[in-house]
């Protein structure tokens, strides 16, 4: 008997670290790791000692014979995994390398951010003896997309903030949330407290299609739709107009699979998560029966992971609609699909879908390949939309790209969400590839900025990879930042933890400390146990900062507005 992994994957890669068979790939040092969806164990490799399910942060890996029947098809996305990739030979257990001492005094980081990439980071310096790690955000409570971009319904994927919270209890790591770099304090005056500074403030703008009709109301990012049903405070005020039966995403990555699944699944299942309540509201008001999901490219060359897309087909009440005749693959997609066992579990996912017959009364996710928008329709808010049909052809690099085959298409809808990607946005004071949407890097550090300064996560790399992906960033980014202090190369900073708390002091008086985020989670979690939900949010910034200080409004406490 083996252990599998399933859906919830993070890829951080904690598992690899203690397997002591090496049975888990691909691994941070492969090349394939920065492109797989999941990571995979080998059912022939392994030798059912566990260790990976006890180290796994998102409970994500079981023994065979405990999987559940939605969980039964990862046993062979294990294994197909290795028959194009085959276990290494010759492998030697790696030994730690001890890290060199430092005869520099105590090293003092500042982290720009709370989301995984910068929980990493802060994780991976604390690992060090005589480190201070000072982290800020911006929003009056930490984890960044983990909490504001994880689907409501996986609750499993936000598990990992608990290895973070673990971490930051120490007397060496500092919390100040409610802190914006930038306007509370600059660049200069982290440098001047901190020998380094380290961003990871992710890719927090969208990307626009740039067709006619963008602008009306009725279109809008999916990211903005995400940020609202998730509590974002900046977001809890959108209005998103769900009395249309038909919305349009487009994009078919796993955000798009989020947001269409958002849209159709039992709100009463909805309701037993960490939604938020405006969002679960809204949506129990919702006429929206079809979400049509339209992707430039063909099946075999979706975004969508394998996991996230056999989730659908466990939705009740919701039928996966795929039309057979968009499968049939030209030559190049059809050998990549040969060569790759993931595309061809893609494509055999795909049609076990068009195979389907629909159900009476179902809602329905319908799945458009080789489709390009060309126009949002409507005057004064969205009517509907025109898109084309696309071919694919070999581009000069080789790789397949959509072009317009000329074939229209027209789909009525009063809500257009695009899903076509995220890119980073500039900080104050340091460098920005506008074209990339990230802060030009060299593994991590900030050359054009002088000494000191770093970057972690999708402000570094561009928005690719999932959670885990971001632990092997922040090693590099980390691992280059400690050979540049122990070379001596950082200047020593004028002020230290006590003058920077001065400082914030003057500035932000109401900033939330680790303490005040405890304040905040007790908070939503107790409302969420007399709610039978995990938590329930707070949206305002008001009520957020006021429960971190123990100073809830007369009259408005939490409980209060849940048992109402």
């Amino acid at each position: 008997m083996a252990y599998v992994i399933t859906q919830t994957c993070c890829n951080d890669a904690s598992c690899v670290a203690v397997c002591p068979v090496n049975c888990i790939h691909p691994t941070p040092e492969e090349r394939e790791f920065a492109q797989t969806e999941m990571l995979h164990i080998d059912p022939q490799a392994c030798i059912d000692c566990g260790a990976c399910a006890d180290a796994c942060p998102v409970e994500a890996i079981f023994p065979e014979d405990r999987l559940t029947e939605a969980q039964a098809r990862f046993k062979d996305i294990n294994a197909d995994y290795y028959t194009a990739h085959p276990m290494p030979e010759n492998w030697i257990p790696l030994t730690p390398v001890p890290a060199p001492p430092r005869g520099q005094g105590t090293l003092r980081v500042a982290v720009v951010g709370a989301g995984p990439a910068a929980c990493y980071a802060a994780q991976e310096l604390l690992e060090r003896s005589n480190v201070e790690v000072d982290m800020f955000d911006r929003l009056p409570t930490p984890w960044g997309l983990v909490r504001s971009g994880v689907a409501p319904d996986h609750p499993g994927t936000k598990a990992v903030t608990e290895s973070f919270e673990w971490s930051f209890r120490r007397d060496a790591f500092a919390l100040h949330l409610d802190v914006e770099v930038g306007r509370d304090i600059d660049h200069a005056e982290l440098l001047a407290h901190h020998h380094a500074v380290v961003y990871a403030t992710g890719a927090s703008a969208d990307r626009n299609l740039g067709i006619a009709g963008e602008d009306l109301p009725g279109s809008h990012a999916a990211t903005e739709f995400v940020a609202w049903y998730n509590g974002h405070p900046d977001y809890a005020d959108r209005v998103f107009d769900l009395s249309g039966e038909r919305a349009v995403v487009v994009g078919n990555g796993n955000v798009a699979l989020d947001v269409a699944r958002i849209l159709t699944m039992d709100v009463d299942e909805l309701a037993r998560t960490d939604i938020a309540d405006h969002a679960l509201e809204a949506l129990r008001r919702s006429n929206i029966r079809e979400v049509v999901l339209l992707g430039r490219r063909g099946p075999a060359q979706a975004a969508y992971s394998n996991p996230e897309f056999l989730a659908l087909g466990d939705l009740n009440g919701v039928d996966v609609v795929v039309d057979e005749t968009e499968l049939e693959l030209d030559p190049a997609s059809a050998a990549l699909a040969a060569a790759d066992p993931a595309v061809a579990m893609r494509m055999r996912l795909a049609r076990e879908y068009a195979r389907r017959e629909p159900r009476p009364g179902n809602k329905r996710i319908v799945f458009r390949y080789l489709v390009s928008p060309t126009e949002i329709e409507g005057t004064e808010r969205v009517t509907g939309l025109r898109a084309v049909r696309n071919d694919l052809i070999a581009g000069d690099d080789g790789a397949l790209v959509a072009r317009p085959a000329g074939q229209a298409l027209h789909l009525d809808a009063q809500l257009v969400l695009r899903s076509i990607g995220y890119r980073g946005a500039p900080l104050p004071g340091v460098p920005f590839d506008e074209r990339r949407g990230i802060v030009p890097n060299e593994g991590g550090r900030v050359t054009a900025a002088g000494p000191g300064v770093y970057v972690t996560g999708w402000i570094k790399r561009g928005p690719s990879g999932v959670i885990g992906t971001n632990k092997a960033c922040a090693k590099e980014t980390v691992a280059a930042l400690l050979a540049d202090f122990d070379a001596g190369r950082l200047a020593r900073p004028a002020g230290g933890r006590r003058e920077l708390d001065r400082l914030l002091g003057q500035r932000r008086p109401t900033r939330v400390g680790l303490s005040g985020w405890h304040e905040i989670d007790g908070a939503e979690r107790a409302a969420g146990r007399a709610a039978g939900r995990p938590r329930v949010k707070l949206t305002d910034r008001a009520r957020l900062t006021e429960t971190a200080a123990g100073r809830p409004r007369p009259g408005r406490s939490l409980l209060r507005l849940v048992r109402r």
